[in-house]
């Protein structure tokens, strides 16, 4: 099954903005030497959204997220990111965004509390009692030096410097791959704890832990966007299906392998002609782990 056609069951390659969108992209391709990284994107994240980004190693997760925070350039598409160019944000627009990087990108020598001090001082609006509840809560000593804390330490560290200043858009690249399920569940709830409104874009291999907080999904796989839609329709609407024969190819069909059972597919039961199902096919919905393994393998 061509990636197209799994982008095409779904109703192309975006997610319908209701509202203002904070991220908006068009047609973007980004190449390093021959190698194709992103390819053809198109994607409208809609205000307020909790937008779950998934894909196996080498999907182009980083390299979207890099370009829409203006690290990196495209060779081609349009980008805006809170209605700017990133490679031009404005001093207001930076203040209202927050990211946290695969590997944080802290100053070692200074000590946690300097550094958040530090930080602080570059934006208009700094949450300092919030930030300090969360310090305490997540057990970071404010007289130790960033060089000597672990990698799990320095992700909390770098999730206060991105929450402190309440952003409105926050971008999260593997931002709980170090934390243990308890400072996972910890952070999850503090993106939600404060009642404010914000934008999530959240790229993740813990899939347990993300389909508990997203409302819509983006799957990534070898540069393009082969999913993307409101999670709540995803599990409404698309299903596996265990199988004694293949299917016919047909619009609806958006994956289809041999399995352990035989054979699976996934179906978009909004598309697909149920009629073509034999009467053995066993039909379920998917959790996010399952939908995974479906239409990445």
């Amino acid at each position: 099954m061509n990636q197209q056609h799994l982008a095409d069951g779904l109703h192309k390659q975006e997610l319908a903005a209701t509202r203002t969108s904070p991220i908006e992209v068009s047609g973007l391709n980004l190449s390093f030497k021959d190698r194709h990284v992103l390819k053809d994107l198109d994607l409208c994240i809609p205000q307020g959204a909790v937008v779950g980004v998934v894909g196996a190693n080498g999907a182009g997760k980083t390299s979207l997220m890099r370009c829409l925070l203006g690290l990196t350039l495209p060779q081609s598409g349009q980008i805006r990111l809170l209605g700017e160019n990133p490679q031009t944000l404005s001093h207001s627009a930076r203040a209202r965004l927050g990211y946290v990087a695969q590997t944080p990108e802290l100053v070692d020598w200074m000590r946690v509390g300097h550094y958040l001090d530090y930080i602080a001082a570059f934006y208009p609006v700094w949450r300092s009692a919030r930030v300090e509840a969360w310090r305490r809560a997540w057990d970071l000593d404010i007289d130790q030096k960033i060089s000597v804390l672990s990698l799990g330490q320095k992700q909390k560290l770098a999730l206060l410097q991105a929450l402190g200043h309440a952003p409105e858009l926050l971008l999260l690249d593997e931002p709980v791959a170090s934390l243990d399920p308890l400072m996972r569940r910890d952070f999850m709830r503090s993106l939600f704890d404060d009642g404010q409104l914000r934008t999530v874009l959240i790229s993740s291999h813990l899939l347990s832990d993300l389909e508990r907080i997203i409302t819509h999904l983006v799957l990534m796989k070898n540069g393009r966007i082969v999913l993307a839609e409101e999670w709540d329709v995803i599990t409404e609407y698309v299903q596996r299906v265990q199988l004694t024969r293949r299917l016919p190819e047909a619009p609806g069909l958006l994956a289809q392998h041999v399995c352990s059972e035989g054979l699976s597919a996934v179906i978009d039961t909004r598309l697909f002609d149920l009629s073509l199902l034999p009467s053995d096919a066993h039909r379920a919905p998917m959790n996010l782990d399952t939908l995974f393994v479906e239409l990445v393998s």
